[in-house]
């Protein structure tokens, strides 16, 4: 796409005002709803992020379509008559399109933990061209374009660890109180394998890390949400390293599974994301 350069600069831009609005909000008196059950959190600060967001990109791209993670809103309210609906429920595979979090990690947000983000993903007949990761409360910017992937302008690479044993590797993912024992087995899976473990709480940080080298792989073996993940597979792959599925095929949004990692001992994530299913 000629213009991925300028998408790419819109999207940090987007993510950045949008990550205002949250941080501003942060550790404030938030009423806090929940949506598919009792640990699913959406705030209004939510809304009203992802409404900054959606009219920063609208500034520069009116027709855009928008893939968000909560109901399309305007800075003046839903979509209405006089603001065409162009929310989209699913990553098109033709066109421009712009995939949005406005606070991924709400459960850290909620409680006060600083880990959480911002994303914001450019798009072209379905796949990313530009995205950006703005943690506010930790004032890092991820970034990345066709030819960069930087934080806080600092160039993004991946570890170089090649030793499974050194690895900091995160499960990923969410499993309902009576499917729990998939997510044991994940853990159990990455302890086996792997140096230490972490749990970020926000898919996108996590992407974000791995790309910057702090961590060096995640693990899900469940289907993720296009808002979860696309702003950060392109960083990691940017940033040199690998994203692919539960059979090892280079992942893409409709992708059952995701493993990611520095590009080293790339089949022991794959095993040990597969050792989690029955």
């Amino acid at each position: 796409m000629p213009d991925a350069h300028h998408r790419a600069a819109v999207a940090e831009r987007a993510a950045r005002a949008g990550g205002v609005v949250a941080r501003q909000q942060f550790r404030g008196d938030v009423a806090v709803e929940t949506k598919t059950s009792k640990n699913d959190f959406v705030t209004e600060t939510d809304r009203d992020a992802q409404a900054q967001v959606v009219a920063t990109v609208r500034e520069e791209f009116p027709g855009d379509r928008f893939l968000c993670e909560e109901e399309l809103v305007t800075r003046s309210g839903p979509e209405t008559a006089e603001t065409p609906p162009t929310g989209v429920d699913s990553v098109p595979e033709t066109g421009a399109a712009w995939v949005v979090d406005p606070i991924d990690g709400t459960t850290n947000f909620v409680r006060g933990l600083r880990t959480w983000a911002t994303s914001v993903a450019a798009l072209s007949d379905g796949e990313t061209v530009g995205a950006a990761t703005y943690m506010p409360s930790m004032g890092d910017l991820y970034a990345v374009g066709p030819e960069s992937a930087t934080r806080d302008g600092a160039t993004l690479s991946v570890s170089e660890r090649t030793d499974p044993e050194t690895f900091v590797v995160t499960p990923v993912g969410w499993w309902e109180m009576d499917d729990r024992a998939e997510f044991g087995r994940l853990c159990t899976a990455v302890a086996e394998r792997f140096g230490d473990m972490r749990r970020i709480g926000s898919f996108q940080a996590t992407l974000a890390f791995i790309a910057d080298g702090a961590l060096d792989g995640a693990v899900c073996p469940t289907r993720t949400n296009p808002w979860d993940t696309l702003a950060g597979v392109y960083m990691v792959r940017q940033a040199g390293g690998t994203v692919t599925d539960l059979e090892g095929e280079r992942w893409r949004h409709d992708s059952v599974g995701l493993v990611a990692s520095n590009g080293q001992a790339h089949d022991e994530l794959v095993a040990a994301a597969n050792a989690a299913l029955d």
